[in-house]
């Protein structure tokens, strides 16, 4: 197979990179090198040993000339990764949410419909699109009710993807991700809040709950997110729509930061701040289309994806420099 993958160098896009060399896939990684640990997180895909290939473009999604990218690559299968992600700068800036969000999926779904793709994957956000409904875990079923511009601006790409499969006859399968954590999200942004927990533990350091810790999330683990991914990519080609890949688990802030506390092996009490503007209170998602359609179920315990998560955290976080075997 040959896959072009957006944020390549992000954290959910890395690791799918490497998933699909592994497999032996030829992967065009496609990132503009603006957020988290690109050097590191590309680090295994350009020393990859196996059968598969790996070409990186350091390019933004938005710029023109994105279709002679997409069109040299001549991918099987387009996974959409870039964007966007912090909540709280789409409150200040819906603009350049927007821009990243919605206009560089658009520039993508061009790009690919010109270069004949008809296999889009796209990741959406499952955490956000429905808001805090009545009833949970939510099913894709569930009325959209976007809470934040960023939210906003995941569905209206969502939409952009389904529009584009009905005028043009393209087969995108849209994955509504909860709350993906794990190795090599980035600990100093707003959305991971198990590597934000987990640094500020690690280096001693105060944490801090918004809102009364009650706010509960599904808790879904990187691998088993990007095994949806290949899931999708593997999927007939009649099989099109949006599905849900999460844990249907609620889990609450306050559980949270005591099972990461636990992990690092420390029991300093988190602070509290007020709730922010556009956090939905509650969200967990219903799997189940996914495992029967696509045959996708997670299998790694919170507590479980946790302890790997720390553990990655304090490689990244030693001071120490690596000392080479001849001393």
């Amino acid at each position: 197979m040959r896959a072009l993958v957006t944020g390549a160098a992000g954290f959910v896009g890395s690791t799918l990179v490497d998933r699909l060399l592994e497999e032996g896939h030829q992967v065009t990684g496609v990132d503009n090198l603006s957020a988290g640990y690109p050097a590191t997180n590309l680090g295994p895909a350009h020393r990859h040993p196996g059968p598969g290939r790996f070409t990186f473009v350091a390019f933004d999604v938005q710029r023109p000339g994105l279709s002679d990218i997409v069109a040299n690559s001549n991918p099987d299968v387009v996974f959409h990764l870039a964007g966007h992600v912090a909540v709280r700068r789409s409150v200040t800036d819906p603009q350049h949410d927007a821009r990243n969000n919605v206009l560089g999926t658009i520039n993508l779904l061009e790009a690919s419909r010109r270069a004949g793709v008809r296999r889009i994957v796209y990741a959406a956000s499952g955490g956000s699109r429905y808001g805090t409904p009545a009833t949970l875990p939510a099913s894709e079923d569930t009325a959209l009710n976007p809470l934040s511009p960023h939210a906003a601006a995941k569905v209206a790409g969502e939409l952009y993807v389904h529009a584009y499969a009905n005028m043009y006859g393209l087969a995108p399968i849209c994955l509504a991700l909860a709350n993906v954590y794990g190795p090599r999200q980035d600990p100093s942004g707003e959305a991971g809040v198990v590597t934000v927990f987990g640094s500020a533990m690690i280096c001693g350091r105060p944490t801090t709950i918004y809102g009364d810790g009650s706010a509960t999330r599904d808790y879904v683990y990187v691998d088993d997110v990007v095994t949806a991914f290949l899931c999708a990519a593997h999927a007939p080609a009649t099989t099109t729509g949006t599905f849900n890949v999460g844990t249907g688990i609620q889990t609450s802030v306050t559980e949270l930061h005591r099972l990461i506390a636990t992990a690092v092996g420390v029991s300093r009490p988190p602070g509290y701040a007020d709730a922010r503007t556009g956090d939905a209170h509650a969200s967990a998602l219903d799997s189940t289309r996914a495992s029967q359609v696509l045959g996708w179920k997670p299998v790694t315990d919170l507590s479980q994806g946790i302890k790997r998560t720390v553990d990655w955290l304090r490689v990244l976080l030693d001071p120490r420099p690596l000392v080479s075997a001849h001393g």
